[in-house]
Parts: C-alpha cells; structure tokens; sequence
C-alpha cells in the first residue's frame, strides 16, 4: 500500500484530525541506517510525528522535530517539509532493548525520560521559531502530546506505530494526530474521549490494511469525518554533492591540504540518509582554489 497522508476535520470542525501511512517510508529509513528493531521504532515514530506536524506548513516551510534523551539512543533528528517529504536519523541506530513490561518494543527506556523535545518551524521569516518542553516518558507520542498542551495550548492526542518483524523489516507503521479545537463541547470531549479508550494500536490497525481515511473512521466513529487534503508521502533527503563542496570549502584550505596528503581526497556520509560522496584529489585542489 502506497504511504499517505489526509488531513480532516470532525464534529462541524471543532475536532481536528490527521492520519498517516508510513510503513515503505520507516522501512527505508531502517535500510539506510541499518536500524535494530528499538532503533527502528523510535525512528519510525519521529518520522511519522514529523510527517504528520509538517501538514500543518505551506510552501517551502520546513519542521524539524529533534529529541534528546538520556537512553542509550542518543537522539532523533527528523526534519519534513508541506510536500509530506521527510529524512532522519537516529544517533546510535544499532540500539536495541529487551521488551517493555506490555512486550513491545521499549522505545521509551532507548530514548529516556530525562531530555527534551525540540520543535522548530521554518516559514521563512528572519530566524525559525523553536519550542521545547521536557520529555514526559520517551514513548515519543506522549511527549508530543506534551508539547502541543504545554507549548501551544492545544488539547491533543498523538498515536504513533512501528511494528517491526523477526528479521528486522517493518511490518506496519503510522499515526494519527488529533486535536480538540476552541469551543469543543463536552459532549464532543466524552465521545472522543470513549471511541479513544477502545481504539486498537494504530500499528495494528496498518497492518490489518487500515487506510488513513479508515483509521480516522475508527477513531473518530460517531462524528461527521470531512477529509480536506490527501498527498504521497516519502522518505526523501535533499542532500547533494553540490551542497557538500560547499561544506567542504568552508573548513578552510589548510583542512583540505591535510585531506590530499594524508587521504588523497575525501568521503563525506549524509546523516540523515547515509549516503556517501566521493571526492578524489582534483576535486578538492578545485574546491582549494574556490576557497582562495
């Protein structure tokens, strides 16, 4: 099934609602980092979360949505863009525990429960706009649940999911985020809160073939479901070797020089996508008379 994104709205717009697919795109990105199943999941779910926050942007704006935990894997970088393109990392991607106390993958005793979230937004004005709030478990969906209340006052549920199989691919992976807009009535609120209590994983529920649309039925069973926007979504990074030269060029000569006499060029590895550039020695002497 392709991976997609909708964006929707419930209960005469008073709810507002987003869902996503995601398992081809988190099966990429364990391919290129070579995730352990923990790290995958955790992956998974940041990338998921990004995806889906980055819905809400117009044009070139871009989000990135980083957490640092004191688990054993480091932190996550993921950054999307309003064209539902998303790339990302984890810093220690070889990270695997043994499974929590409900036998799942225990993402937040990898990702910690002493750190924070980090939201940055991108729209182009003179300096990004960046919010955090401390983690609240490290299961990711938690958190960001947290960050929305804490640090934009809206009432939000946020369900991530990667379920990963015994050889290490991702078997099913998506989300949804929905959130309770200004003048919800109680009525909506007890509803919500009830359809909520009985949903199954969202993990579960791409696996069984759920669709976007569907899972938002699912959960949203009993309100008026309009979907506004549906689009593609794909794990896609912007790097390119054009964009390196400039990076190399700005580590100055004498780093270049060294580069040639002791390596005879350079190869530099995108983080967020593991791909590798090759610069052999006449490369750099051109990069060398640039920086001159």
């Amino acid at each position: 099934m392709q991976d997609y994104l909708i964006r929707a709205t419930a209960a005469d717009g008073s709810i507002r609602a987003f869902a996503a697919t995601t398992t081809n795109l988190v099966e990429e990105a364990r391919r290129r980092h070579d995730t352990f199943p923990t790290a995958t999941a955790a992956l998974g779910r940041t990338l998921t979360a990004g995806l889906i926050m980055g819905a809400t942007l117009k044009g070139d704006d871009t989000l990135t949505l980083r957490i640092f935990g004191n688990g054993p894997l480091g932190g996550i970088i993921t950054q999307a863009d309003a064209r539902g393109k998303v790339r990302g990392y984890v810093q220690e991607p070889h990270t695997h525990l043994p499974s929590n106390a409900q036998g799942k993958l225990d993402v937040g005793g990898a990702v910690g429960k002493e750190g924070f979230v980090y939201v940055t937004r991108d729209i182009g004005l003179k300096e990004p706009y960046t919010g955090s709030v401390p983690l609240v478990s490290g299961e990711i969906g938690e958190d960001l649940a947290h960050y929305y209340v804490a640090s934009e006052q809206i009432p939000t549920v946020v369900a991530l999911g990667v379920l990963v199989d015994t050889d290490n691919h991702v078997l099913a992976a998506g989300g949804y985020i929905i959130q309770l807009m200004p003048g919800a009535d109680e009525e909506v609120i007890f509803q919500l809160e009830q359809n909520l209590k009985e949903a199954a994983p969202v993990s579960a529920l791409v696996e069984l073939g759920y669709t976007p649309e569907k899972i938002l039925e699912e959960v949203l069973k009993g309100f008026d479901l309009k979907v506004l926007e549906k689009k593609n979504v794909s794990f896609t990074c912007t790097c390119t070797k054009e964009g390196l030269e400039k990076v190399l060029i700005s580590l100055g000569v004498d780093e270049l020089e060294d580069m040639i006499r002791e390596q005879g060029g350079a190869e530099l590895i995108c983080h967020f996508c593991s791909d590798k550039f090759e610069f052999d020695r006449a490369e750099l002497e051109k990069l060398i008379q640039e920086a001159q």
